[in-house]
């Protein structure tokens, strides 16, 4: 996928864990052989071309399609499974991979799952005995410093998404004009039960700009975020405190 992942896991059997992570990084492989829009020969370059329907596809690709189109609803648009007028659906299939994988390593019976892919994590159990784990937001106008710091206390599943230009420069797109989306935002993160919609939602809330998503990220169910201008002004949800430590 051109980035990078790294497992932290805690508890369980080791030779059942160890099966499990080989699995789990086996999957990312797939996921990538499936959806990466930079090989031929994927299935979705090939739908994307016209080679391919749906049902000759694997069934990953109609799972990412209908959680896909399920995020365009939901956003009203601003997520959009489209670049450049063809079928790219990767905006939704990073978040989904990477939770796919920590959930693998839960049902192995590890105790404790931390799977970071690109910098958005899918966080299940506890690292250790009242030990929440705990994410550490960039912040996207000081490089090496923090933003905040997420903290999972109290919840048996937590995601961290961040979308923005601080990593890859403007490369979330506009859904409405087709190029790259013009905001105040540097950054968004978000914060939700399960990385699929975390990372969904932060993509789609960078492209509104802050004064529209932060209203659109208040009424969605479960979801905090934090958000960051060029200004350097900080906008939060009114429950992101509570998440903070």
């Amino acid at each position: 996928m051109g980035t990078v992942f790294s497992f932290d896991v805690r508890g369980g059997d080791p030779a059942r864990i160890s099966a499990a992570l080989e699995d789990a990084v086996a999957s990312l492989h797939r996921v990538d052989e499936i959806f990466s829009t930079y090989r031929e020969d994927s299935e979705i370059s090939r739908m994307a071309r016209g080679e391919l329907s749906t049902s000759d596809c694997s069934p990953e690709v109609t799972e990412i399609l209908e959680l896909g189109t399920k995020a365009e609803q939901l956003s009203g648009g601003w997520f959009s499974m489209r670049y450049e007028g063809r079928l790219d659906p990767t905006g939704i299939v990073k978040g989904w991979s990477t939770e796919r994988a920590a959930r693998m390593l839960a049902e192995a019976g590890a105790t404790g799952v931390s799977v970071n892919g690109g910098g958005d994590v899918q966080l299940l159990g506890v690292p250790g005995t009242e030990r929440p784990w705990r994410v550490g937001v960039s912040d996207p106008l000081r490089p090496g410093g923090l933003a905040a710091v997420v903290s999972a206390a109290g919840a048996p599943e937590l995601a961290v998404a961040t979308s923005g230009t601080a990593e890859r420069g403007a490369h979330i797109v506009d859904p409405r004009t087709g190029h790259s989306a013009v905001t105040d935002l540097v950054a968004v993160t978000v914060v939700a039960p399960t990385l699929t919609w975390a990372d969904c939602w932060a993509t789609a809330a960078f492209a509104m700009g802050s004064r529209e998503a932060l209203e659109w990220l208040e009424d969605l169910p479960d979801v905090e975020a934090l958000l960051i201008t060029a200004g350097d002004e900080v906008r939060c949800t009114g429950g992101l405190a509570a998440r903070l430590g």
